[in-house]
């Protein structure tokens, strides 16, 4: 069900985090610890976002396993960088597996990622959709729930929503519409990231300097805090928030 991790500090190379740690990124694709049976290896693609600087943020996805790719390694060692978003794909049966499918998900300077899955997909969440402009339906970058999850929190922002507000709306959402739906999230901007747990893993690290959000700790070391299901956590280089999910149904309406 996909694993991944956002990063917001000083200037460093995404190299450490994606495969030089402990538990990297790289390790999780094939090894994942708590996977919370949605499957058990992440091979079905992989994507890296980061911000060179003021501008949109630059990615580099594949559609196979991370550990058969040659190409990210130096790209990532070379690069510095005050924020990024890495990501590995365990695609649901019926969904493509191609680049296209990969998050990081971009529209300017807002990359997304999606750890889950929408129950009963497409179909569950047809009443949502349908209030998407035909334009944005058309834009999909590819035929899955995680695509169609990245068109409406897209659709909150662009009408003003603030990122916290837009990513927690879209998870009760389609709760309501979805009962059961595995929808961890994952949304940065390059300055502040917004992540949820909804019945899957996620972590968090922040220091003075930096902050991490992970589905699994990247390594042994102290500081790393489970965020509790049912939570979202807005965060920016050196703090972090937590903030329950309100699951009443009359807030939903």
């Amino acid at each position: 069900m996909c694993r991944h991790l956002a990063y917001l500090g000083p200037p460093c190379a995404p190299t450490e985090l994606v495969f030089d740690a402990p538990h990297s990124l790289l390790r999780q694709s094939y090894a994942p610890a708590d996977m919370r049976a949605g499957g058990t290896v992440n091979a079905d693609g992989f994507g890296l976002g980061w911000y060179p600087g003021s501008g949109e943020p630059v990615r580099y996805r594949r559609p196979g396993p991370l550990w058969t790719d040659g190409g990210l390694r130096p790209i990532a060692g070379s690069v510095r960088t005050t924020a990024f978003l890495a990501a590995v794909r365990s695609g649901t049966p019926g969904m493509p597996v191609t680049e296209a499918a990969c998050a990081p998900f971009a529209r300017e300077r807002w990359l997304f990622s999606h750890n889950g899955v929408v129950r009963g997909w497409p179909d569950s969440v047809a009443g949502l959709a349908e209030k998407l402009p035909v334009t944005e339906l058309l834009r999909l970058p590819a035929p899955t729930d995680s695509a169609s999850l990245w068109a409406l929190v897209r659709q909150r922002l662009a009408a003003g929503g603030d990122p916290l507000t837009a990513v927690t709306d879209v998870v009760r959402e389609v709760e309501r519409a979805a009962p059961g739906s595995r929808l961890n999230l994952l949304l940065t901007d390059g300055r502040v990231a917004v992540a949820t747990a909804w019945t899957h893993a996620l972590s968090v690290r922040s220091t003075p300097e930096a902050t991490v959000l992970a589905s699994e700790p990247c390594d042994p070391e102290p500081g790393w805090i489970p965020v509790p299901d049912g939570h979202a956590v807005l965060a920016r280089a050196g703090s972090v928030e937590f903030h329950p999910i309100s699951t009443d149904r009359s807030d939903l309406s």
